[in-house]
C-alpha cells in the first residue's frame, strides 16, 4: 500500500535503514502511522515489528517533553525551562574546564545520530570544549571490522558492494550474525541466494533461525572463530584451492599469512573449536566450488579481544581464494546501528575527523581546521576509546555530555560503568526518553526523534540516505543541533553551529572533501532523487557530469598506496578469560527480534514487550539437568564482575558448554553486568561475546550456592 500524502523516510533502528512512509494522524497517543514504501530497494516495503511500531515512541506518554534539572534540595529531577537547563549544562562544562582543564570534560555520542548531528558533536567537542575525550557507542558495534578493513583494503565501508549483490553470488559464509532476529527484512537476500542455487554457510554457536536456513551450520565454541578461519585457510592451501593469479597480481603479504594458517592443522582446529574436520572440509568445498563468494561478519567474531585479527583471518580466506575486488565477491561487515557507519566517518570517534580522516594526520587537521576556521594547532589529539572513556569517569574525566546512548545498559561491565557515571561531578544527557542513563543526569535535555527532524544517515552499504521530517515535535522539545547551537553560544562560540541540517550537511561536504569518506558530490537533492548515493562521491570538476557514487569498491584497485590488498598474518589465541573450575561455562550475548540495543525505546512499546517481555538465560538440556533447573525457573549467572538473574530457556539449539543472554534489559537481568571489558589492542572493542560464568539456581543465590561438581 502507498499513500501520496505520507512522507517518505526511513526506520529509526538498524543499519538497513528500511524505507517507510509516515502519515501524521493528529492524535497525541499515536502521532503518525507507518505506510508501506515499496520503492526503496533495500527492504522493498518489508519491515520488522520494530519498524512497524516505531511511531509508538512518538507518543507523549513515553517520551520526554520538557527539560529536567536535578533539584539541589530534594535530589530529584524536576521540570525546568530550556534557558535554565542550557545554562546549567554550560555552567557545568565551563566550571569543569576551568578547574581541571579541557580533557576533564568528556563527550559520548551515539550510532543513531544523523550525520549532521555526529559531525556537529565532534566539532563541538574539539572547537568549543577543546577536549580530546570524545567517543561513541559505535565503538561497540563494528570497530574490529573497521580496523581489519583498513589493514587489508586501506578503506573501511561496511559492505563494499550493495545488498542486491548478495543473492547473486555463489556462496555466502555468514559469521556470527542472526539476521532473522537482528535485521529480518535482510533475510530475504539469503532466501533468494538459495533460490538462485547459491550456498549458505552459517557460523554461530547457536542454531538460530538464521542457521536453520543454511546448507551448512558450523557451531564453534564462542571465542574460537579465529581458529576456525585459520583452519579453513589451511585446508584451502592443502587442497590446492588458492587463486594463485589473484594472490600474485592483486595482493601482498601472502607468504607470512600462509605460514600462519599452515600452523593451524585441521585436527588442532577441531579440538579448539569443536567443529569436526569433515565439516571443515565441507565448508571449504562449498565456498571454493562456487564461482563467486562472500564472507559477511557481524558482532559474533568482532566483539572479542582479538576481533580485529579474527576478521582479518576471514579476509585472508577471501583474498587467498580470489573472493575480493571482483564482481559478486568480497568481505563485508553487517553494521548494526542505524548510523554506525556515518557516525564514525564524521568525527564522533576518538581518533577521527570528518571524512574518515585521521586526527593525528597534519594534512587532515589542516583541511578540517580550514573548514572550521580555527588554527590546526588548537585541535586536540586522539582521545580514549569508548570503554576507556567510561572507565575514566569520575577520575580524570569529571563531567560528561552524552547524546543518544544508554551505557548503563549497553556498556561492558555495566555495573562498574553505572558507578562511574554516578561519581561524575556533572552529567548532562540529551535523549528522546528517560533512559537508565538519563535518570542519573544532573540535566536531561529532551530532543527530537527521527520523524520530527530531517537529516542524513549512511546505511550498512555505504548508501547515504535522507530521513525527512514528517511531523512537528512537542513544544518543549528541541533538536540536538539546537542544543549544540545553544550551548556553543553560551560558551562563547556564537557562530559555526547552525540549526538547519542541510546547512550543516553542506559544511560536512566541504570537510569530507578529499578524504576517504568523501561526500563532497552528495547533496540532499541527489539523495532524494536517487534513493541514496554511495560514498565515496567526490565533487565533479566544473563542467563535468556529477560523480555517480561508488556502489562497488575495489573492482579496479584496493585503497592502499600500491593498489594491492594486504594479507595480515594472524594466529589463534585464547579469549581474555577462559573457563575454569570456578567459572566452567561460556557466556555469549546478543539480541532478540522484538527489542533493539539497550531497549531504551523498544521497551516502551507494548506490542514489542508482549513479544519479548524480559531477559532470559538460554541453555542446553544437558546443562540444565546438571544444575537441576527447569524451563522458566529463575537462574543466576555469575561472572567475576557480578551476577544477573533471569528465567531459564532450555533448548537443544545451543552448545552444552555455552549459555546465551540478550542484553536489552536493565535491572537484575542486565547481561552486560557480566561481560568482560578486555579490549582488542587495535580496535579497542570490548569482549562482549565470550566470558567465563557459573550458574546457580536463583533460590540458592543468597547462600552463595554454586553448581554441583558434576556440572564443572
Amino acid at each position: 500500500m502507498s499513500d501520496a500524502t505520507a512522507v517518505p523516510t526511513h526506520c529509526p533502528y538498524c543499519a538497513l535503514q528500511c524505507g517507510m512512509s509516515l502519515r501524521p494522524t493528529g492524535t497525541p497517543e499515536a502521532p503518525a502511522e507507518v505506510v508501506e514504501r515499496t520503492d526503496f530497494p533495500v527492504n522493498r516495503g518489508a519491515l520488522c515489528g520494530k519498524g512497524r511500531t516505531a511511531p509508538s515512541v512518538l507518543s507523549s506518554r513515553v517520551r520526554l517533553t520538557g527539560p529536567l534539572v536535578r533539584s539541589p534540595d530534594t535530589g530529584a529531577l524536576v521540570p525546568a525551562s530550556w534557558e535554565e537547563a542550557l545554562a546549567a549544562v554550560a555552567d557545568g562544562l565551563r566550571r569543569t574546564r576551568a578547574d581541571h582543564g579541557p580533557d576533564a570534560v568528556g563527550v559520548f555520542g551515539g550510532g543513531g545520530l544523523t550525520n549532521e548531528k555526529a559531525y556537529s558533536l565532534g566539532k563541538f567537542a574539539r572547537v568549543v570544549l577543546g577536549t580530546s575525550q570524545i567517543d561513541y557507542n559505535g565503538r561497540f558495534c563494528m570497530s574490529s571490522a573497521a580496523a581489519a578493513h583498513q589493514r587489508a583494503f586501506g578503506l573501511d565501508r561496511g559492505l563494499p558492494f550493495p545488498l542486491e549483490d548478495v543473492p547473486r553470488t555463489g556462496c555466502v559464509i555468514l559469521v556470527g550474525s542472526n539476521l532473522a532476529e537482528t535485521m529480518p527484512p535482510a533475510l530475504r537476500y539469503l532466501t533468494e541466494l538459495r533460490e538462485n542455487g547459491g550456498k549458505l554457510i552459517v557460523v554461530d554457536p547457536r542454531r538460530t533461525r538464521t542457521a536453520e536456513q543454511a546448507d551448512l551450520h558450523l557451531a564453534p565454541r564462542p571465542g574460537t572463530d579465529l581458529a576456525l578461519a585459520l583452519g579453513l585457510l589451511h585446508l584451502v592451501v592443502a587442497e590446492g584451492r588458492v587463486d594463485e593469479e589473484f594472490v600474485r597480481e592483486r595482493t601482498a603479504g601472502w607468504a607470512e599469512a600462509r605460514a600462519g594458517a599452515m600452523s593451524h592443522w585441521p585436527e588442532q582446529v577441531e579440538r579448539i573449536t569443536g567443529v569436526s574436520v569433515p565439516l571443515l572440509r565441507e565448508a571449504v568445498a562449498l565456498f571454493c566450488d562456487a564461482p563467486t563468494g562472500m564472507v559477511l561478519t557481524a558482532r559474533g567474531p568482532e566483539q572479542q579481544s582479538k576481533g580485529t585479527d579474527t576478521v582479518g583471518a576471514w579476509i585472508n580466506l577471501c583474498l587467498a581464494t580470489g573472493r575480493a575486488g571482483r564482481p559478486l565477491s568480497g568481505y563485508g561487515c553487517l553494521t548494526g546501528q542505524g548510523n554506525g557507519q556515518g557516525g564514525r566517518e564524521h568525527g564522533q570517534k576518538a581518533d577521527q575527523l570528518p571524512g574518515y580522516r585521521k586526527l593525528d594526520d597534519p594534512a587532515a587537521r589542516a583541511h578540517v581546521a580550514g573548514v572550521w576556521g580555527v588554527d590546526p594547532e588548537s585541535l586536540p589529539g586522539p582521545g580514549r576509546s569508548a570503554y576507556e572513556l567510561l572507565d575514566a569517569l569520575g577520575g580524570d574525566v569529571k563531567a560528561l555530555l552524552l547524546m543518544g546512548s544508554n551505557p548503563v545498559v549497553s556498556a561492558p561491565r555495566a555495573a562498574h560503568v553505572e558507578g562511574q557515571l554516578r561519581s561524575l561531578d556533572f552529567l548532562a544527557v540529551a535523549d528522546v526518553v528517560l533512559s537508565e542513563t538519563a535518570a542519573l543526569a544532573d540535566v536531561v535535555l529532551p530532543v527530537t526523534q527521527w520523524a520530527e527532524e530531517t537529516g542524513t544517515l549512511t546505511n550498512l552499504e555505504g548508501r547515504v540516505l535522507l530521513r525527512r521530517r514528517a511531523l512537528d515535535p512537542p513544544a518543549g522539545v528541541r533538536s540536538d543541533l539546537e542544543v549544540l547551537h545553544g550551548l556553543a553560544g553560551l560558551l562563547g562560540h556564537g557562530k559555526g553551529f547552525p540549526v538547519d541540517p542541510e546547512e550543516v550537511f553542506e559544511e560536512l561536504r566541504r570537510a569530507s572533501a578529499g578524504g576517504p569518506a568523501d561526500y563532497a558530490g552528495i547533496d540532499y537533492r541527489r539523495v532524494e532523487e536517487e534513493q541514496g548515493v554511495f560514498w565515496p562521491c567526490p565533487a565533479a570538476p566544473e563542467g563535468a557530469a556529477p560523480h555517480p557514487g561508488t556502489p562497488r569498491l575495489f573492482l579496479d584497485r584496493f585503497a592502499t598506496p600500491d593498489g594491492r590488498a594486504r594479507f595480515v598474518p594472524v594466529t589463534h589465541r585464547a579469549a581474555a578469560e577462559e573457563t575454569d573450575a570456578e567459572y566452567p561455562v561460556v557466556l555469549t550475548t546478543g539480541r532478540v527480534v522484538s527489542q533493539y540495543q539497550s531497549g531504551a525505546q523498544t521497551r516502551r512499546v507494548d506490542e514489542l514487550n508482549a513479544a519479548a517481555p524480559g531477559p532470559f538465560v538460554e541453555l542446553h538440556p544437558r546443562l540444565a539437568e546438571r544444575i537441576g533447573v527447569a524451563e522458566g525457573e529463575r537462574i543466576t549467572v555469575v561472572s567475576r564482575r557480578g551476577r544477573a538473574v533471569a528465567p531459564a530457556r532450555i533448548t537443544a539449539s545451543i552448545r552444552p558448554d555455552t549459555v546465551f543472554m540478550p542484553f536489552h534489559w536493565a535491572g537484575e537481568g542486565r547481561a552486560n553486568t557480566l561481560v568482560n571489558p578486555a579490549l582488542d589492542p587495535v580496535s579497542r572493542m570490548p569482549e562482549f561475546k565470550v566470558c567465563a560464568v557459573r550458574l546457580e539456581r536463583a533460590g540458592n543465590a543468597a547462600t552463595g550456592g554454586r553448581t554441583s561438581p558434576r556440572s564443572r
